[in-house]
């Protein structure tokens, strides 16, 4: 018999650039369609599924992904913590904390956050610091709504593997991950291994992978590095807009399941 080598890496998307302007109902449908398992709902498009939503609209939403078979696997937010401004942080913590605790009432397992890169003329360990310290306290009603952050690898500087792990030793909590990014530049000598093995521990449930053709990043060696680390997560399309996505998502798929047999 041979043995299985079936994937464990699950294909979904996020509504940036093919779903951007998809209502839900067609989200999913286009989804069951086209094989892609999960999503992550970008805040701010047509799917509407955003913090201002009351009782009734999100158990709404929490039915129609249970009546399907498409998981929602969280919610993209653009919320970050860099900002030297202490008001403009303790916003977007109090955004956090609306984003988490609506997946949670949506049936999501986590929210995608960002460092979106490094305050002007400011110590970068100063930066880095602060943007820890607001996972710390996001990281509490993470806890609370039973939540994942997903802290993207992304911003200018801030993006760099080793600045992301100097952001999670600050932030060493286990509700607070890495969701890695598929970045231009992660290559040392051609390989991932040293950038992925910075950030592998604290990996979480998803992953960002954009154009699978662009021979430019090596994404076979990213699928053997978590295939070899048994990860068994999300990987995310954020690949750009077409005029034929269902087309363009069968192929997508296609080639995703070629990469990670």
């Amino acid at each position: 018999m041979k043995p299985d080598r079936k994937s464990k890496l699950k294909l979904g998307m996020v509504t940036y650039l093919w779903g951007a302007q998809w209502d839900l109902p067609t989200l999913i449908t286009n989804c069951e369609k086209t094989g892609f398992a999960g999503v992550e709902l970008r805040s701010t498009h047509k799917h509407g599924v955003e913090v201002s939503l009351n009782r009734t609209q999100r158990a709404e939403v929490k039915s129609r992904f249970a009546d399907s078979p498409v998981t929602l696997v969280g919610l993209g937010s653009a919320c970050e913590y860099h900002s030297a401004d202490h008001g403009v942080v303790q916003q977007n913590i109090d955004l956090t904390r609306r984003f988490l605790e609506l997946s949670r009432d949506v049936g999501g397992s986590g929210v995608k956050v960002r460092p979106n890169g490094f305050v002007k003329g400011e110590d970068r360990g100063r930066t880095i610091e602060r943007i820890g310290r607001a996972l710390l306290t996001c990281a509490k009603s993470a806890d609370e709504f039973g939540q994942q952050i997903r802290l993207e690898v992304h911003g200018r500087g801030t993006k760099d593997p080793a600045v992301i792990r100097q952001i999670v030793d600050v932030a060493d909590h286990p509700r607070v991950t890495v969701c890695w990014n598929s970045n231009p530049g992660e290559t040392i000598d051609g390989s991932l291994k040293p950038h992925f093995d910075r950030l592998a521990a604290r990996l979480g449930d998803v992953i960002h992978i954009h154009d699978l053709f662009d021979e430019r990043y090596p994404y076979r060696e990213l699928f053997s590095l978590l295939a070899a680390r048994g990860y068994e997560g999300w990987c995310l399309s954020e690949s750009p807009a077409t005029s034929d996505p269902l087309r363009v998502m069968r192929y997508y798929r296609a080639l995703f399941e070629q990469l990670t047999d």
